[in-house]
């Protein structure tokens, strides 16, 4: 599920519509395909540390202007 979030944002990001399973995703979608991407990254995470908490994590200094 998380390399199927990356290509849609990719192929957003390129100007494209992604299709995914049934719905159709375009550049209006962008934030919701990153909002999906963050929770699968999240879950991968988890796993890969067994369902420990990571001793690290991530800063978004994105915010809004």
């Amino acid at each position: 599920m998380l390399d199927a979030y990356i290509a849609a944002e990719k192929a957003v990001l390129l100007g494209q519509t992604y299709r995914f399973g049934e719905r159709q995703l375009t550049r209006a979608d962008l934030a919701e395909i990153r909002v999906g991407r963050k929770e699968w990254q999240a879950a991968v995470t988890r796993a890969a540390s067994g369902g420990r908490r990571a001793r690290w994590a991530n800063a978004d200094f994105g915010g809004t202007t």
